[in-house]
């Protein structure tokens, strides 16, 4: 694609491995309930909002609690374990850095709400080297509905297509291609499996040289 005009990055799996996270969290919270945190589960819950994914957790095991309980327990445990478990993924800061060498800005838009996402930035001091962030929050319509993306460009003021979105999960993909953005699949170990034919580009991680080159961007390594 020509130089994208915005970046757009999903966070969970993405920019840190708080799909590692969710993993402890998500065994711990079942665990409670006699019931298991199985692959299906974890791929099923991948890229939707708090309200969707603990709602299908319930359904998924009968549950009786309700999605907002389970969010707030999600919640505490999530910030408990983070000091010890959060990291950014390869290629994160050299990726900012092109970015902001190009004179592209960017922004977050995840299926987390904003509690999360300032408890995973705020540790690398990454808030400031975005414009905004959309959250679970800030949307009627979660991933794979485009609406968060939809939303991202018109606040860029750039059509959906000048904007490039990375995203690691099949349900975000969707929902960057339904939006018309340039959309770059980052496959974590959590989501090798899912599918991204909707995707523009496939690459490995943030570092991937094809990433660098179909966006025009430059090393500053």
């Amino acid at each position: 694609m020509p130089t994208p005009r915005a970046a757009i990055f999903d966070m969970d799996g993405l920019m840190f491995n708080t799909e590692d996270v969710y993993t402890v969290v998500g065994t711990e919270v079942l665990r409670r309930r006699g019931c298991a945190f199985t692959e299906d589960l974890k791929n099923a819950l991948m890229g939707l909002t708090a309200q969707a994914a603990f709602q299908t957790m319930i359904d998924w095991h009968g549950l009786r609690d309700s999605w907002e309980a389970l969010r707030c327990e999600s919640n505490e445990l999530f910030i408990r374990v983070l000091a010890d478990e959060l990291a950014p993924l390869p290629g994160l800061f050299p990726l900012l850095d092109a970015l902001e060498a190009a004179g592209i800005p960017r922004a977050i838009a995840t299926s987390s709400d904003r509690e999360l996402l300032d408890a995973c930035l705020a540790p690398f001091d990454l808030r400031h080297r975005f414009e905004f962030a959309l959250t679970s929050e800030d949307v009627t319509r979660g991933k794979p509905h485009p609406e968060v993306y939809l939303q991202a460009a018109a606040r860029f003021g750039v059509s959906p297509s000048q904007t490039v979105v990375f995203e690691d999960s099949q349900n975000g993909c969707r929902a960057a291609h339904a939006a018309g953005a340039f959309t770059i699949a980052v496959p974590g170990p959590h989501s090798r499996t899912h599918d991204f034919s909707g995707a523009s580009l496939v690459v490995t991680s943030l570092a991937d040289p094809a990433l660098y080159a179909a966006l025009n961007l430059r090393s500053i390594s």
